[in-house]
């Protein structure tokens, strides 16, 4: 009976809660009306009750699309009474008015919970942000723009109307046109930040990009709006970035007009990012692209390559190939052009190649070509590549085989064992090896590890982050021992490493041991080993420890 009731009473809800649902909904015909009731509604809430300038009021209605669609889906819509039922809602239930606010700056509404501030629904509770952006607004900036400001910047809007003017106004005492300096403003959010006063560093920034517009030619080049000057602004971040400090980089953007007229911002990321993935200094990245544009026409992306063939392409004697494929053999084969920079970084060649491309060899990308079209092709590997194919989990398989060629591992037999040993997706292995590069291990000596002990790679972040931590902290060791024993960060830290190396460093300490064992011989000697070679210490040490020091004392506890 109770069941029943319960089932009958659930039905009740679910039928009322259709009805209401259909009720509500707004026909297609009359969608647009009540947009515009809703947006109105909200303009006259904002100025009549809050005290915001019309226009202001209006510029934050008109953008807050998500926030005005929620509105209305919590009122009954009837085209004689909807708007009097909006202002009649909006008296008893007020709106989070910073919600309005953030999603109407341009801020993408399923990102607005990350800026609304804490226990504040009222901008009379905080009107520094609101403030900030009316002054903006007020000197030009597009309202709905202001967002790209505030998610880079957000100490701008903590800046008082005042001192947001007088910068402005000084950058135009520099030469700028108003819709220069807001192009300029929106592309580089930092130099909005420090108050009324330029610092020398941002008064030097502007004098920079003036003499760069000037040799541009800006009056004849560029239309007079805030879209034109934040795209050419934004292409000239890119090269700032990378150099803001080096001259030679300045001399250069204003003698490459084409490069930065006819080449989107994409495409000189696209060559940005490649270049540093050299592991350069940034600024010999802008140094090479600058001297030489005609890189940007370069295919980086799908040429195939041969390793030994490249090394010899950029100059390398037979000797030294040779030496290559002895030291390095995991790393030759095949690949992509688009995986060079990391190949060459896993060769420790990365340098000394890349100084051959900014000394005028950057020709070498673009004439390289197979020999043959079955040069290097390993078999083995191609084998193993087939197997993966007829895969059930062919697309995660190929996926990390791509990640161990974006990292330097050729296609050979070895990169394919490699492959057989690591686990978790080609994400989740990028992220490991990017903590180890983060912790200062070689990038070189990173594949040389995953050469010697793949399964490195099958451990989480903040476990390797830890056994990093617990080698060169309490260990006192090195990175470098990682290079003689990688395989130290794939056994437990809290369960083996930690407990054992407590032990050792206890038997030192008491004078119970006078041989010192290296971290490998501690660590990887299996349990039975470890226990009889404290027996060969002592009859009594294996009691201690159990009792004091290893992760099953529990079960060895005397009570």
């Amino acid at each position: 009976m109770f069941i029943m009731v319960r089932l009958k009473f659930a039905l009740i809800s679910r039928n009322l809660t259709t009805v209401a649902a259909k009720h509500r909904r707004v026909p297609s015909k009359y969608k647009s009306l009540a947009i515009e009731k809703a947006q109105q509604a909200i303009t006259d809430y904002l100025h009549t009750t809050k005290s915001i300038s019309y226009t202001h009021a209006e510029h934050i209605a008109s953008n807050a699309s998500v926030s005005i669609r929620n509105l209305i889906l919590k009122l009954d819509f009837s085209v004689p009474t909807f708007s009097k039922s909006l202002r009649k809602h909006l008296s008893y239930f007020p709106i989070n008015e910073f919600e309005f606010f953030f999603e109407s700056i341009g801020i993408d509404y399923s990102e607005v919970n990350e800026y609304l501030p804490e226990k504040k629904f009222f901008f009379s509770e905080d009107r520094s942000a609101l403030d900030a952006a009316c002054a903006l607004s007020g000197f030009g900036f597009p309202w709905n723009k202001l967002g790209k400001l505030y998610k880079e910047e957000r100490l701008i809007f903590l800046q008082s109307p005042e001192e947001i003017e007088s910068r402005l106004l000084k950058f135009k005492d520099i030469g700028f046109s108003t819709v220069s300096v807001i192009g300029i403003c929106l592309s580089i959010p930092c130099t909005l930040c420090g108050g009324g006063e330029l610092s020398s560093e941002i008064r030097c920034l502007f004098v920079k990009l003036k003499r760069v517009f000037d040799e541009f030619d800006s009056q004849h080049l560029f239309e007079e709006n805030v879209d034109s000057w934040h795209a050419i602004s934004r292409k000239i971040r890119i090269f700032y970035d990378l150099g803001c400090e080096n001259e030679g980089v300045w001399e250069l953007m204003g003698r490459n007009k084409p490069l930065l007229m006819e080449y989107s911002e994409e495409a000189l990321m696209k060559k940005v990012e490649y270049f540093c993935r050299f592991g350069v200094r940034k600024e010999d990245v802008a140094l090479l692209i600058l001297r030489h544009p005609v890189i940007m026409n370069f295919d980086l992306e799908h040429i195939v390559i041969s390793v030994k063939g490249m090394l010899k392409h950029f100059g390398l004697s037979q000797e030294e190939v040779d030496a290559v494929a002895q030291n390095y053999p995991y790393v030759l084969g095949r690949n992509k052009l688009k995986n060079l920079p990391h190949v060459l970084r896993a060769l420790d060649l990365h340098e000394r190649i890349f100084d051959r491309l900014k000394n005028g060899n950057h020709h070498l990308l673009a004439s390289y070509s197979l020999m043959d079209p079955d040069e290097d092709s390993d078999r083995e590997y191609q084998q193993g590549l087939e197997e993966l194919q007829h895969s059930r989990t062919k697309t995660h398989h190929i996926q990390k085989l791509d990640f161990l060629h974006e990292i330097g591992f050729g296609e050979n037999g070895m990169t394919m064992k490699v492959l057989q040993d690591v686990h978790g997706t080609a994400v989740e292995l990028r992220d490991r090896v990017q903590i180890l590069l983060n912790n200062g291990v070689d990038f070189s000596k990173i594949c040389m590890m995953i050469k010697a002990a793949p399964k490195i790679l099958n451990q989480k972040p903040d476990s390797i982050q830890d056994k990093l931590r617990f080698l060169c902290g309490e260990m006192g060791d090195s990175l470098e021992y990682l290079e003689i024993f990688p395989a130290y960060l794939c056994f437990d830290l809290e369960n083996r490493i930690n407990p054992r190396f407590r032990f050792h460093k206890w038997l030192m300490e008491k004078g119970l041991s006078v041989k010192s064992y290296s971290i490998a011989s501690i660590v990887a000697t299996s349990e039975k080993a470890f226990i009889a070679r404290l027996y060969g210490i002592h009859p009594a040490i294996p009691k201690h420890w159990f009792e004091r020091f290893s992760y099953r004392k529990a079960r060895y506890t005397v009570s």
